[in-house]
């Protein structure tokens, strides 16, 4: 039954967040094709539920050819590749906006574990206990991760918060949901947290290596968390 209601709110949020901002569909690649030469779209394989690749829509920020230049999959402040438009776009978070058709598809829910890149990773049957389990639900546009730190977590700590989410939302539902998408909205009126930290995953390191690395980082959000369950 969750995930009946879960179905229902993703579509019926997508449905009307693209009512509300369709003339930004409209207005954002107007001013992406003035900015810089490319494509309006942003197309990448990510990985949904059970490792399986689809493939992920954003409005493009960064110049042709971005992924194979400086830092390939990341990026940080003052990054040479965001075009102009680009940086406003990631700043708002607006560069999103497309997903809610991914979430419509049923390649994603408004709110779960955020998709890597396919190849981010590395081999999915390679990946350990506590990384595969992350992958037993749709990814979302937002999740636990992204409202306790964004992109400023390292991956081990990322699927901490990921796999907390999962069983959460066993114990409470969609409230979780909702509580999410409402901290998510802060977090992008404060713009927190958009630029990320280069990080060494510990995607195929044993459970018990992943479990010390990871302890002693989530111990502070994960109590600033309770605390804010039990408010």
């Amino acid at each position: 039954m969750n995930f009946l209601l879960k179905r229902f709110m993703d579509i019926l949020i997508s449905l009307i967040a693209l009512l509300i901002f369709s003339p930004l569909f409209l207005l954002i690649p107007i001013a992406i094709k003035l900015d810089s030469k490319g494509s309006v779209l942003f197309k990448q394989g990510r990985l949904t539920k059970n490792g399986v690749v689809f493939t992920m829509y954003k409005f493009r920020t960064m110049i042709e050819n971005a992924e194979n230049m400086g830092a390939g999959l990341f990026n940080y402040e003052n990054d040479f590749r965001v075009t102009k438009v680009g940086g406003f776009l990631r700043r708002t978070s607006l560069d999103e906006l497309p997903q809610l058709i991914n979430v419509i598809k049923g390649d994603m829910s408004i709110v779960g574990p955020r998709p890597p890149v396919s190849y981010e990773l590395g081999n999915y049957e390679d990946l350990n206990a506590q990384y595969k389990r992350r992958f037993t639900v749709l990814p979302g546009v937002t999740g636990l991760a992204q409202v306790s730190g964004r992109n400023e977590l390292p991956w081990d700590e990322k699927v901490i918060h990921d796999n907390r989410y999962i069983d959460l939302f066993k114990k409470y539902g969609i409230l979780i949901d909702v509580k999410i998408i409402i901290l998510t909205i802060l977090n992008v009126f404060t713009m927190k947290d958009i630029y990320e930290v280069k990080d060494e995953t510990a995607a195929t390191c044993s459970d018990e290596e992943l479990a010390i690395k990871a302890q002693e980082k989530v111990m502070a959000n994960a109590r600033s968390l309770k605390k804010s369950e039990n408010e």
